[in-house]
């Protein structure tokens, strides 16, 4: 959609794609360069999509401690394949959540290391306009949290979707539909 619509769009391997059993050990969450805050000149909108979104005023961890401390699941860093079946991806098609559950692997949120990390900083992290998707069905990461998080930042835009912790999967025509806007209206 994005393509067709003259987008160069650039996906991000989030470290959990393909099947591999070894335990993630890096921030894949986050882009190399936002975790160094090194950023690059060309990038001109991070869209964050139900997503734990860091500012330059704390530590990395520090919104995915607030995460944490309000996880109805406890303060548990690893996860395994159970989680696919709980309540997250209440909205997700039984047929994603069976191959995820193939694909999952252990991981690790990287509280420690995150909270060891530089800050982010204004020059570069702040430099690129950053927009949030909320998805008010997502019972991992509540809505509550996602705008407690969004005030935390300078957020240019702020668009919500009916959509559970897959966005892509529980609701990807919207979520398509959503990017296509922001890119049209941020490029």
């Amino acid at each position: 959609m994005l393509d067709a619509a003259g987008h160069n769009v650039t996906a991000l391997d989030m470290s959990a794609s393909g099947v591999d059993t070894k335990t993630l050990e890096e921030f894949g969450w986050l882009k190399p360069g936002f975790r160094n805050g090194e950023v690059p000149r060309k990038d001109s909108l991070a869209i964050f999509v139900t997503a734990i979104l860091p500012d330059t005023q704390h530590q990395p961890s520090y919104m995915l401690e607030k995460f944490l401390e309000k996880s109805t699941s406890g303060a548990e860093e690893e996860q395994d394949t159970a989680v696919v079946s709980s309540t997250p991806f209440q909205l997700t098609p039984i047929e994603d959540l069976t191959l995820l559950a193939l694909l999952n692997r252990p991981g690790s949120m990287f509280v420690e290391s995150l909270s060891e990390a530089n800050k982010l900083t204004d020059d570069r992290y702040g430099s690129v306009p950053r927009v949030y998707i909320v998805c008010t069905e997502d019972i991992l990461l509540s809505p509550s949290l996602q705008r407690f998080m969004i005030e935390q930042n300078e957020v240019k835009e702020v668009m919500e979707i009916p959509a559970d912790h897959m966005a892509v999967f529980s609701k990807p025509t919207e979520l398509g539909q959503c990017i296509l806007e922001l890119s049209q209206q941020h490029a």
